[in-house]
């Protein structure tokens, strides 16, 4: 059935911790398809319904109504419909419902579609390890955090990509003082994984040294979720409390020279996100929604900008080496809003992250004619010449 129509009339049992069907029943007493009248049944009428412990019927135009439960009972039966699924536990449902009804606590300016939100948050409340990945500057730390902040959890961050010794920053230090003599003090990630329920975000996880990624195997084990201070034999584990979760970002592909290859071993411990480039509307739309002051056909210049830059580097024999990032056209959208012109804007954003290697034949070159394209002051006027190459 593709569409509810007139011959058509419903009675739904609302029941709190059940998976309920709802009764359909046409004219001629018989049962088909559900799935478009629950997409009409709002959740404050379900509540509504069951706090009064009525049904509620659907008919012809009139939506969703309240009526004696005795009216569905009669329904069920006559349609030979048996009895709902058996109980779902309470625990189980109010983290059904969360997952669900969670689209919502999304931020408006996190591009992320419903099915991998609702994936995120799930494997976030089931204390999943959670490895978010993708295109530089396409959202994957904000997402993460965004996660952080809809389950209000107690929350860790580390900037993996960041850090030039691993063991102090996992395990801790050795100090000495003339007070004290030889102490060790522990890092912040060890107060991290004895916090129950906390989320910890290990930010650029495959920029990280190899050092790390040995620290964390045990710990991101679900067999074993411990760490140890010292690796020598018989020294003392720190046990990872419950319902910690762990959220990583990694850039993963050739074009980031600054990252590693991730073992296999390691990501083996993590459910894997991808996170999307954005197309040029979903860029826009961003763009307007962060400064909604900007005049709509500069934000859309910008979207183009970095469209066509990735249009180029899905060329087999691309001129550029990495695509204008998202967090790079933000930035610029943010400098036009200060009263930078676009062109401005780019010299100071673009053309830096692109070599001049070459002259006339460089990559800067080349990005310098796509930002040209974009440029709304109406002029054929060349924006570059020999000497900017040059610098």
């Amino acid at each position: 059935m593709s569409a509810i129509n007139n011959k058509l009339q419903g009675y739904y049992k609302p029941e709190q911790y059940t998976t309920s069907k709802i009764i359909i029943v046409d004219v001629l007493d018989n049962q088909v398809d559900t799935k478009q009248f629950e997409k009409q049944l709002w959740s404050n009428k379900k509540k509504s319904a069951i706090e009064e412990g009525k049904a509620l019927w659907y008919g012809n135009d009139k939506g969703w109504v309240k009526v004696p439960m005795a009216e569905y009972e009669k329904a069920r039966k006559e349609a030979m419909v048996p009895e709902t699924a058996p109980e779902v536990p309470a625990e189980h449902a109010e983290l059904m419902n969360m997952i669900h009804t969670s689209y919502d606590l999304k931020p408006k300016g996190l591009k992320m579609n419903e099915l991998k939100w609702k994936y995120l948050m799930r494997s976030g409340m089931r204390g999943k390890n959670i490895m978010m990945t993708g295109p530089a500057g396409c959202g994957k730390t904000m997402a993460a955090k965004a996660l952080v902040n809809a389950l209000d959890r107690p929350d860790f961050y580390f900037n993996l990509g960041a850090t030039q010794d691993p063991r102090a920053t996992l395990i801790g230090n050795t100090h000495f003082s003339k007070e004290e003599g030889t102490y060790f003090s522990e890092a912040l990630f060890v107060k991290a994984i004895q916090t129950p329920n906390a989320v910890i975000l290990l930010d650029e996880l495959s920029r990280a040294h190899p050092d790390a990624w040995n620290i964390l195997m045990t710990v991101l084990d679900a067999g074993q979720r411990y760490l140890r201070l010292d690796e020598a034999s018989g020294q003392a584990t720190i046990n990872v409390a419950d319902g910690v979760t762990f959220i990583a970002t990694a850039n993963i592909g050739n074009e980031y020279t600054s990252t590693r290859v991730m073992d296999k071993a390691l990501m083996d411990r993590f459910t894997i996100i991808e996170m999307d480039l954005l197309s040029k509307e979903e860029e826009s739309d961003l763009l307007a929604y962060m400064f909604p002051l900007v005049p709509s056909n500069a934000l859309d210049n910008i979207a183009g900008i970095t469209e066509m830059t990735r249009k180029e580097c899905n060329n087999e024999e691309s001129r550029l080496s990495a695509p204008v990032s998202t967090r790079t056209a933000v930035e610029i959208a943010s400098l036009l809003y200060d009263g930078f012109a676009l062109e401005e804007a780019a010299q100071i954003t673009i053309y830096p992250q692109y070599s001049a290697d070459g002259g006339v034949d460089s990559e800067r070159t080349f990005v310098k004619q796509i930002v040209q394209k974009f440029c709304d002051d109406g002029t054929e006027e060349d924006l570059f010449n020999t000497e900017d190459l040059e610098s």
